[in-house]
């Protein structure tokens, strides 16, 4: 008997998108770094995604496999490369050194984007504003500069809400099985 499987996108997406929007609520100056964007970080964007990529495993979906687990393990080494030097067990990581990390990040994320050019619109437009906003903090941490890295905040909430949108859009549509939030 064939069972059918459920959908861990929206998981992955939703702990992407919310952790997303918080963290750059912070970069562009709204608060500071505090514990709830470091749990969100461990938690939610680290842990589930990394749940819904096994999942998406289960699937067969090389994809969704690749992308959720690569950014759950992204969100758990950011939060370790900022919590890390706390406890002194390392030196903080210097800023040109965060740049070229974030810098590694665009260039999986730009080929990861190559990979959605079949798939729908919004999925497509996170993974490009995505690749924006890693090339942007890369330019932030290379330039010291606090404006580069107020857009980029601005931008990350904007890339981060259009994960939750997609997430939502996903649920929706399938509990009411038509077209509730239009993907594109």
């Amino acid at each position: 008997m064939d069972q059918k499987l459920a959908n861990p996108a929206p998981l992955g997406l939703m702990g992407f998108g919310m952790t997303t929007v918080l963290l750059n609520i912070h970069n562009a100056g709204f608060f500071p770094l505090s514990a709830m964007v470091l749990a969100m970080g461990l938690c939610y964007g680290g842990l589930a995604q990394v749940i819904a990529g096994i999942m998406e495993f289960k699937k067969g979906n090389t994809f969704g496999l690749t992308a959720f687990t690569s950014y759950g393990f992204f969100w758990l080494s950011l939060v370790a490369l900022l919590v890390m030097p706390k406890l002194g067990w390392t030196e903080a990581t210097p800023h040109g050194y965060m740049a070229w990390y974030l810098v590694m990040w665009g260039v999986f994320t730009f080929f990861m984007f190559l990979g959605t050019l079949k798939s729908n619109t919004v999925i497509k437009f996170i993974f490009f504003s995505l690749t924006v906003l890693f090339f942007l903090l890369a330019a932030r941490d290379f330039t010291g500069s606090e404006t580069i890295g107020t857009i980029a905040g601005y931008e990350g909430i904007v890339c981060g809400a259009s994960a939750i949108y997609l997430a939502m859009a996903e649920v929706l549509n399938e509990v009411y099985g038509r077209t509730v939030l239009p993907i594109g």
